[in-house]
């Protein structure tokens, strides 16, 4: 039984910070690559950012290159998506998301999901 949780959604003014967390449990992570998802209100789901399970190798969406950073602890189970200089257009709910291979991109198909976050960015 695979779950993944995440944590760490908030208000946050344009131009700050949040970390959100994704724990996973009944499985472990070292075998799995790990996707980070949004979507907004209206619009469909889109890849944010992904980390490859047996590389670490990892990718980003155009619009948050330079901003995000995903990474991931092992020993803890979690992965992390560290957002930096947010802006409005961030605001949505963020999902993380699992795959059992050793290479993902964005286009990947995740098969296990969390709940998601809520994360609004507003001044």
């Amino acid at each position: 039984q695979l779950q993944l949780v995440e944590s760490g959604g908030g208000l946050v003014q344009p131009g700050g910070s949040l970390r959100l967390s994704c724990a996973a449990s009944g499985f472990t992570l070292d075998y799995y690559s790990i996707g980070w998802f949004r979507q907004a209100p209206g619009k469909e789901r889109e890849g944010v950012s992904c980390i490859s399970s047996r590389s670490g190798i990892t990718n980003y969406a155009d619009s948050v290159k330079g901003r995000f950073t995903i990474s991931r602890d092992n020993a803890k189970n979690t992965v992390y998506l560290q957002m930096n200089d947010l802006k409005p257009e961030d605001t949505a709910v963020y999902y993380c998301a699992a795959e059992r291979s050793p290479f993902c991109v964005l286009t990947t198909r995740f098969g296990s999901w969390g709940q998601g976050a809520q994360v609004t960015v507003s001044s």
